[in-house]
């Protein structure tokens, strides 16, 4: 184990994470022989095999997974020297990871830009994904902080909210429904809804909202992209359910219609989470300090 080397758990990581070696490479930008020889050499250092196929399916060993866990803490301790050096020099710079809920995909860059400009030096990497993979990502550490919404139970995740999230049911303007004032959520059963896929923050809101009102839709067609929805919508396909903060152009210019249901929209918040005995860098300190300082306001306006 003496003479294993950072490149190879950082590749190993990256392999572990996507189970498959051909995505390892071009998330590193190698090939994929080149990730397969080193795997190679990692396990001969190691002495037990790292991973197993079965099937089609790649899977981690118990001794895979034994690395992987040491292995996100080497290449941790790696950055946060990175960090604490960086800080010394006074650079500013330091690298920041994020996981953001896909429905931030259309508030986070606002966010991001406007950091970026207060520190020019600083290194953002982030992705947008659903829910369940955002809180998979902050359980396993590979990320410094998430923006998303409700916390995260039985992680040991600290949320902290910064702005509100209204949710509501939205439909085409020419909807029959689109003018009607405080309607009961009954009155949609007969609907077809288009919602998100299993995993997802708006959908679970959803589910609770139905659960609490004992309401079934007639039909549901799954869509996991709020792009894609929001042209079904326009197009007439059906109703959804759906953050406001997605659709500020189109309600702005009248192709969606907010429907008037009672007990909407639902207001949850927006939270900024890490797990709580994390240690975080200058860079993922600096960010939570902006974001609860400025993130209402800059989510105001970019939902307008």
């Amino acid at each position: 184990m003496r003479r294993v080397t950072l490149r190879q758990l950082r590749i190993f990581e990256c392999a572990a994470r996507q189970l498959h070696f051909g995505r390892a490479a071009r998330e590193l930008h190698l090939t994929q022989p080149a990730v397969s020889l080193q795997m190679k050499q990692l396990e001969g250092l190691v002495g037990l095999p790292l991973f197993e196929q079965i099937g089609r399916c790649l899977h981690l060993t118990r001794a895979g997974e034994q690395i992987l866990d040491y292995g996100r803490k080497a290449l941790e301790l790696q950055r946060q020297a990175e960090e604490a050096v960086n800080t010394l020099k006074g650079t500013g710079g330091g690298e920041l990871r994020i996981a953001v809920l896909s429905t931030g995909k259309y508030l986070v860059p606002q966010l991001l830009a406007e950091f970026r400009r207060q520190h020019p030096a600083m290194r953002v990497t982030f992705a947008f994904n659903n829910r369940e993979a955002v809180v998979r990502e902050v359980s396993g550490n590979t990320v410094d902080l998430a923006i998303m919404g409700g916390a995260p139970q039985g992680i040991g995740a600290l949320a902290i909210p910064f702005a509100l999230h209204p949710l509501a049911f939205v439909a085409a303007p020419q909807h029959p429904l689109a003018t009607r004032r405080r309607m009961p959520l009954a009155r949609l059963k007969n609907e077809t809804f288009i919602i998100r896929e299993r995993g997802s923050g708006t959908r679970s809101t959803m589910e609770r909202l139905f659960a609490q009102h004992a309401f079934r839709p007639a039909e549901t067609i799954e869509i996991s992209s709020n792009e894609t929805i929001k042209q079904a919508v326009m197009a007439g396909m059906g109703v959804s359910f759906l953050s406001l903060h997605t659709m500020g152009l189109e309600l702005a210019a009248g192709k969606i219609a907010v429907l008037a249901v009672q007990g909407t929209p639902v207001m949850r918040e927006w939270n900024v989470v890490h797990l709580k005995r994390k240690r975080l860098s200058p860079a993922a300190t600096a960010f939570k300090a902006f974001v609860l300082a400025r993130g209402a306001d800059l989510i105001r306006r970019a939902a307008g």
